[in-house]
């Protein structure tokens, strides 16, 4: 019998569940923002045409839809022409991926300088997956949940407004493979039925298990089906991660049907009649008729059981930035078992009542209109979801032209340009402003590096008007980008590298001046004023040659300057280094200076009388030297000795300053041209008309001095009694 009423005419929504085991079919209408059910089939697929939430044979899934849109045609006398799909959260695939990014010293991070690094590391996940999936399948960005920003190698909560340096972002993205979402269109279009509306399997669950005013908390929903485990996490009002788990329902089937030794199919009747009842009846591969409770069959499933709420617990933490969420909803056959809930709680250490099994309690807003008797489970959360997704203006595939090529976007609510233009493949650095090349050379030794300008950002619009990669984006929409250009390329001159800034001080004939750097650019000198080249090797030299000197002080040099450093004679070449002493002479005035150092006929008459006088004090003082070369008295001095010694005069004309180290402290002599070791008795307190042993031990610069000789400049001495 045909229907007589169309679908479009009815403002009705028909939705189907595509399952691994059963297609469920949903058709009800919105009114009042309750969801009214006019009629609802489930068909299970008489082959395994599906494995894990994976269309395996189109034409044979195809049939099992049409039979449930036939079924559901002769209940509601309504033409079924549009239908709601939702694609399996265990198709998902998910990378986990870090990025780093250096920013130059002195920038503070913003949001801008956020978003883009979180894009980035999405733009590398994106690639990152495509690497490993070497097909030619499109993949849809479905979302990214950031795990941890770290700033210098620290985890940090928030990097806006910090001082920038290296940051890091790990994070989580989600993709969902073409060929899954095109298995499901075609197989629709085999059952006589066009696609208004895709959304995701998690996502359809949470518009059912988990309310609106809830949804801007940190949550987490798992569907136990019977392949695999969806999970999904959900924060500030949106899922921010998926994941897939390969153990659920069939694991614990599988275990049931080895104890009770049945088939699958009598083993998972046994566990669904388990949740009803005390006590089971079935009949064993050996044909006798056998009863077993549902606390035996708790007690044997128990280990699998905590098992997988162990593995959702391990999934849901790695999910929300390796911590606990505040609840856990569960969905699904799968997740009826007992113990589960309980086990979750327990492994994400929250209180009991925040781990609950959503059915019937989430329902008040749906109505059942049919005069079937429908068990309100948490079976039903998936297929009534996908029904109310129709409402929602996002969670669902839509078209837009993106530099005049047509693209189709997985819409999660929150599109924005950026978005359409990794879905194409746009590279993310010709959004932004790109930086000239950097130049790169060495100074002294050490790597530099001067960042190029940066460019233009992209010229961005929107359906004709201006835009940027923020803007919202929807069905349809029109994107035109002309990308970024790069600045300039890094440049540097010698004298803008700091050391060559600063300067160092040099004596020049008496006069305290400051000197400049000088540097040379793979071996040969160049000016402040050289553009150093990529791969230059610089090197700030430490010293002016004495040339350079010259230069600085107008001196003219010809090849009679005589040139001296740091009292040695040098040439042109001489290094000069900080604090050092340079002179430049002529020829008569450095003989002039030798003949200086030469003494008068006066002066040589005066050390002579200066030498009688030490002569006689040696004889008043009554010293002697023994074999070991050590100094003693004969006898005890005349009481006058001093007093002699004081009156006789002793002229010194060229007398100079010197300075010893008598005993381990410094001592100076003043008014004699020349010195000898006798003398320091006039500048230490060592009293030698006072015994204080029986002969004085003597040493000079470690060796034992006779009292004439000449002593100079830094010698050390030793003068002690024994």
């Amino acid at each position: 019998m045909m229907a007589s009423l169309e679908q479009a005419d009815q403002k009705i929504v028909f939705g189907l569940d595509i399952g691994t085991r059963s297609v469920v079919g949903t058709v009800g209408f919105m009114s009042d923002n309750r969801f009214n059910v006019i009629a609802q089939t489930v068909e299970k697929h008489q082959t395994r045409a599906m494995l894990d939430g994976q269309i395996h044979d189109i034409g044979k899934v195809a049939m099992t839809v049409r039979i449930v849109k036939e079924r559901l045609e002769q209940q509601t006398d309504v033409h079924l022409t549009d239908v709601c799909i939702a694609a399996a959260g265990r198709v998902l695939r998910t990378v986990r991926i870090n990025y780093d990014y250096e920013f130059p010293d002195g920038h503070t991070i913003t949001d801008e300088d956020i978003y883009n690094l979180d894009s980035s590391a999405v733009e590398k996940a994106y690639a990152e997956f495509l690497e490993k999936n070497t097909s030619e399948l499109k993949f849809y960005l479905v979302g990214y949940s950031v795990m941890h920003y770290y700033l210098d190698g620290y985890q940090i909560a928030n990097l806006e407004g910090h001082k920038a340096g290296k940051v890091s972002v790990e994070l989580i993205a989600t993709f969902l493979p073409d060929d899954c979402v095109d298995g499901l269109y075609k197989t629709c279009e085999r059952a006589g039925l066009n696609v208004a509306n895709l959304t995701l399997e998690p996502i359809a669950a949470m518009m059912v298990a988990i309310p609106d005013r809830f949804r801007m908390l940190n949550l987490a929903l798992v569907d136990v089906g019977a392949g695999t485990s969806d999970i999904c996490v959900t924060d500030d009002g949106s899922i921010t991660a998926y994941g897939m788990l390969p153990i659920a329902g069939d694991d614990i089937t599988e275990i049931i049907a080895q104890h009770c030794l049945v088939d699958f199919n009598t083993a998972d009747e046994i566990k669904i009649a388990a949740s009803h009842n005390d006590k089971v009846e079935y009949v064993d591969i050996m044909g006798l008729n056998k009863t077993i409770s549902a606390k035996e069959i708790a007690k044997v499933i128990k280990p699998k059981v905590d098992e997988m709420a162990k593995r959702a617990t391990e999934e849901i933490k790695k999910l929300n930035g390796d911590k606990p969420v505040s609840a856990v909803f569960v969905v699904g056959g799968g997740g009826c078992v007992p113990g589960y809930t309980k086990a979750i709680a327990k492994d994400m250490d929250i209180p009991e009542e925040r781990v609950a099994l959503r059915g019937e309690e989430v329902m008040k807003n749906i109505v059942f209109l049919t005069n079937d008797e429908i068990e309100k489970d948490s079976l039903l959360v998936t297929p009534l979801g996908i029904c109310i997704s129709y409402y929602e203006e996002a969670n669902n595939f839509i078209f837009v032209s993106f530099n005049g090529t047509q693209t189709k976007l997985y819409d999660n609510g929150k599109l924005q340009i950026v978005d359409a233009a990794m879905q194409v493949a746009f590279p993310n650095e010709d959004l932004f402003p790109k930086r000239g090349e950097e130049l790169k050379f060495t100074v002294n030794g050490k790597e530099r590096t001067t960042r190029g300008e940066p460019g233009e950002a992209a010229v961005i619009s929107l359906n004709g008007q201006p835009a940027d990669i923020h803007s919202k984006i929807h069905a349809n929409d029109i994107i035109n980008v002309t990308p970024s250009t790069a600045g300039a390329p890094g440049k540097a001159t010698i004298e803008s590298i700091p050391e060559f800034k600063t300067k160092f001080n040099v004596n020049v004939n008496g006069k305290n001046v400051e000197a400049s750097r000088y540097a040379t650019v793979n071996g040969e000198t160049q000016t402040g004023f050289y553009n150093i080249k990529p791969g230059d090797d610089v090197k700030v030299l430490d010293y002016n040659t004495a040339a350079q000197i010259a230069e600085l002080m107008d001196i003219e040099l010809t090849e009679d300057t005589v040139i001296i450093v740091n009292n040695e004679r040098g040439d042109a070449g001489t290094p000069v280094y900080e604090n050092f002493k340079v002179e430049f002479k002529d020829p008569e005035e450095t003989i002039m200076d030798y003949y200086e150092d030469f003494p008068s006929a006066d002066e040589v008459a005066i050390s002579q009388e200066n030498e009688e006088s030490f002569e006689d004090l040696d004889e008043s003082l009554k010293l002697t030297t023994d074999e070991e070369g050590q100094m003693t008295l004969k006898e005890e001095p005349e009481e006058n000795v001093y007093e002699k010694a004081e009156q006789e005069p002793v002229r010194n004309i060229l007398a100079h300053d010197l300075h010893l180290m008598v005993n381990n402290d410094p001592i100076t002599l003043h008014g004699k041209a020349d010195y000898i070791f006798v003398d320091i008795f006039d500048a230490i307190d060592f009293d030698l008309s006072k015994p204080n042993g029986r002969s004085i031990v003597t040493s000079l610069n470690g060796g034992t001095p006779d009292y004439m000789e000449p002593i100079h400049e830094g010698d050390k001495i030793e003068v002690y009694w024994k």
